[in-house]
């Protein structure tokens, strides 16, 4: 699809570079299959233990944050499920945020939890770049090929999350089949965090859906925030990579069970550029 006007520079980049990796990609040859480690169990797993199901992403850097991180992503990653995280979300796009396949090999060899790929996927060859238990599909960015895309992706034996910015895009995603779908609270033509979008679009997701609420969740007062509102789990990256990661990952998980520690709430928009 043609990439819309409005998108931030740094978006229209990313997704330049992945019509490339695309074309790479369908040149290897290399198809993936999987047998899924089971995302929603995942989840059920972690309400039944007190924890708020957490999906930690293993990030080393992004366009909208300065310097990266270089620790090793596997030892993070093992750090996030010493946390509590119920799944993890691995970057394998290389060029705007140091990822890569080889570090979601690694960090799904090392862990037992289900581990989503996180990149911008395009085009149906760039599924085969990898077994992973979830793959990303972002309704924007693939616009009419979603519903091909999906069914390419759960022929393959992936599990997709299908990611929506505002009510038109969960209506695609669910006339599409989504069964998994995540609200980014981030507006990819200006970079912002508004968590209210999440409480817009989240009354109108069905029950029988799984649903996710991204970016912007910054601690335990932002989680329980998003969990009010609907959120089944949270995808949580800088705010659990900025530091300790054990650490902050258990703080996001027990924020229902610590509510009184954390009794400040933030503003409802958030205009600093926090990636998911």
């Amino acid at each position: 699809m043609d990439y819309p006007d409005e998108l931030a520079p740094a978006v229209r980049s990313i997704l330049s570079a992945a019509r490339e990796r695309a074309g790479a990609a369908a040149r290897a040859g290399d198809t993936a299959s999987v047998s899924p480690r089971d995302l929603a169990a995942a989840f059920e797993r972690a309400e039944a233990d007190g924890r708020v199901p957490v999906i930690a992403e293993v990030k080393p850097t992004s366009p909208t944050t300065e310097g990266s991180r270089e620790d090793d992503p596997v030892a993070l990653a093992e750090g996030m499920v010493a946390g509590g995280a119920a799944a993890l979300s691995v970057l394998t796009e290389p060029e705007h945020f140091g990822g890569s396949v080889d570090t979601l090999r690694r960090v799904r060899e090392a862990v037992d939890v289900p581990v989503l790929r996180k990149d911008f996927v395009v085009e149906e060859a760039q599924l085969d770049a990898v077994e992973s238990d979830v793959v990303l599909l972002i309704a924007r960015f693939v616009g009419d090929d979603l519903p091909d895309l999906l069914a390419a992706a759960r022929d393959r034996g992936f599990q997709v999350l299908v990611e929506v910015h505002d009510r038109d895009e969960l209506e695609r995603a669910l006339d599409a089949g989504a069964t998994t779908v995540g609200v980014n609270n981030r507006d990819l033509a200006e970079l912002v965090v508004d968590l209210g979008t999440f409480e817009s679009v989240a009354p109108h997701v069905p029950d029988e859906v799984t649903l996710i609420a991204e970016s912007g969740i910054e601690g335990p007062t932002d989680a329980r925030r998003m969990r009010a509102a609907g959120a089944d789990a949270l995808l949580v990256g800088s705010a659990i990579m900025d530091g300790d990661v054990e650490a902050n990952t258990r703080e996001l998980t027990r924020a229902e069970a610590d509510e009184d520690a954390d009794p400040t709430p933030r503003d409802a928009t958030d205009t600093t550029e926090t990636p998911t």
